[in-house]
């Protein structure tokens, strides 16, 4: 992330207009009796049930996306019964689910392809056994022809596929665009997103790799890379602590084409212990794009708490994110999204997220996940949270307070996505990057903030205007009592309050 070079004799970070999330803590210097907080979602109805004959109880791979005046969710069909092991089945589907308003989901009848003889299906695209379906995108790539306007990655070896409408497809070439890292992947070990990096000018990959649990890794600029591997195989999930003396980890590359890709590496997560993670869904969020978001699927694969069930495994869903794409802050090692009470969830590859978070009123953005896997009940569920919602910098009653690292920004007033209780509060003060107040700006110039507002302008007793100090290094000073802080982000002059 960019500095502006020094300001005061220290580095200020630039923040531009950017929206801020406090995800971590790239922006704070010092807390004092505040913390990051992590706030699940809220699970939400089953916006859609895999009932259809081409579907089925291991349906799953699931992507979404706002797509202009529609919602589309593409998904694994893949047409089996409960007792069928879903490594024996010769081919599954890629399927498509649009919708208004990201809630209320239909299955269009496309009728492009057969399945038992009849072509009143919303499949999109044949599979098969061991393969990935389309895990697809809009390409905003402004180089991008019409008629590549949406891309996906699929089977195994990766294979690149284009669309102009979403809905009709075809491989951009025969030959794969993606080999997994041979020193650590197994040959049917295929899951993988790809999407457009609009902020560095690039596509982007994140791919599955096993790591074993006594590599030793060395970081380079942008990558940390494998020294010391063991191959390991294991398609079907049994006898895992005989089987699996690895972890399935996350591996990314990047393209400037979509077709020619650099050589697949970890991604780094610090000196957090190795877990599986069965998918990543890593992704920029759609309001600060800077910031990659990613929920894997944390698998415990030598669990099994429904002894009935076919095989052995437990999942829920983790929160991470990075600035670079690169190094993962892991610092919640608690669960984002927990199985909960439902049994059919406590059995193994459930709370698989789907990749995308997207919009869905004016205070409220959603995901999506996979419950009940492997049951005749096989469902995506959508749960919601507040916009920006992830993590928050968090005070209780008796208070506290953090102050940000030397910034610059761009623009006139500064905007807070807050909440705070009948009894709570939220002040801000604005100082040098000496730490030294600055006149009418302190906390006794601030306006008392209290409420619940995704954008709330700042007021001092000098005004809102910030225009003067644009462009010059400054601190922040949030004293908070009983409230949570979500982001901020510096806008142009006269920007009401949403």
């Amino acid at each position: 992330m960019k500095t502006s070079g020094k300001a005061n004799g220290s580095a200020a970070l630039d923040i531009g207009s950017r929206l801020e999330l406090f995800v971590d803590d790239y922006l704070i210097d010092n807390f004092k009796d505040t913390r990051l907080e992590l706030h699940p979602p809220v699970p939400r109805e089953v916006a859609l049930q895999f009932s259809a004959p081409w579907e089925g109880p291991s349906s799953s791979f699931v992507t979404v996306m706002k797509d202009d005046d529609r919602y589309r969710l593409y998904y694994r069909g893949s047409g089996q019964a409960v007792e069928e092991p879903w490594y024996t089945i010769p081919h599954h589907y890629s399927c498509c689910a649009e919708s208004e308003d990201g809630i209320t989901w239909t299955k269009p009848n496309l009728g492009l392809f057969e399945h038992q003889g009849s072509r009143d299906n919303n499949i999109i695209c044949p599979g098969y056994a061991f393969s990935l379906p389309l895990m697809a995108f809009k390409d905003e790539n402004p180089n991008a022809p019409p008629e590549e306007r949406y891309k996906a990655v699929a089977g195994g070896p990766l294979i690149a596929h284009a669309s102009p409408d979403g809905i009709h497809w075809k491989k951009m070439q025969e030959e794969p665009i993606i080999r997994q890292y041979d020193k650590c992947n197994c040959e049917p070990d295929y899951d993988a997103i790809a999407y457009w990096d609009a902020e560095r000018g690039q596509y982007v990959a994140y791919i599955r790799g096993w790591r074993s649990s006594r590599s030793i890794l060395t970081q380079g600029e942008e990558s940390v890379k494998l020294e010391e591997f063991e191959m390991v195989l294991d398609p079907l999930g049994e006898s895992p602590k005989e089987r699996l003396p690895g972890y399935r980890q996350l591996l990314r590359c990047t393209s400037p084409d979509f077709l020619h890709w650099t050589e697949p590496r970890f991604v780094d997560f610090g000196d957090t212990p190795l877990e599986h993670f069965y998918t990543s869904v890593a992704t920029p969020y759609f309001r600060s794009p800077h910031i990659t978001l990613a929920f894997p699927k944390r698998y415990i694969p030598e669990r099994k708490k429904i002894k009935k069930h076919l095989q052995s495994g437990v999942s829920d869903g983790v929160f991470m994110s990075s600035r670079d794409g690169v190094h993962f802050d892991r610092r919640f090692m608690e669960a984002f999204i927990r199985p909960g009470l439902d049994p059919n969830n406590w059995t193994e590859r459930n709370i698989m997220t789907a990749w995308g978070v997207v919009p869905t009123g004016p205070h409220e953005i959603s995901l999506y996940y996979v419950e009940h896997f492997r049951h005749p009940t096989c469902r995506v569920r959508r749960a919601s949270l507040r916009t920006d919602g992830f993590v928050s910098v968090h005070a209780d009653y008796a208070g506290g307070e953090f102050v940000t690292k030397p910034l610059t920004f761009e623009g006139a007033e500064l905007t807070l996505n807050y909440s705070t209780s009948a009894v709570g509060s939220i002040g801000v003060e604005i100082q040098d990057v000496e730490g030294h107040r600055l006149p009418g700006y302190t906390l006794d110039d601030c306006e008392e903030i209290y409420g619940d507002a995704i954008e709330h302008t700042v007021e001092w007793r000098r005004g809102r205007d910030l225009t003067h100090l644009a462009r010059q290094g400054i601190r922040l000073r949030f004293v908070v009592k009983d409230a949570d802080l979500y982001s901020i982000r510096f806008l142009p002059l006269k920007h009401a309050d949403a």
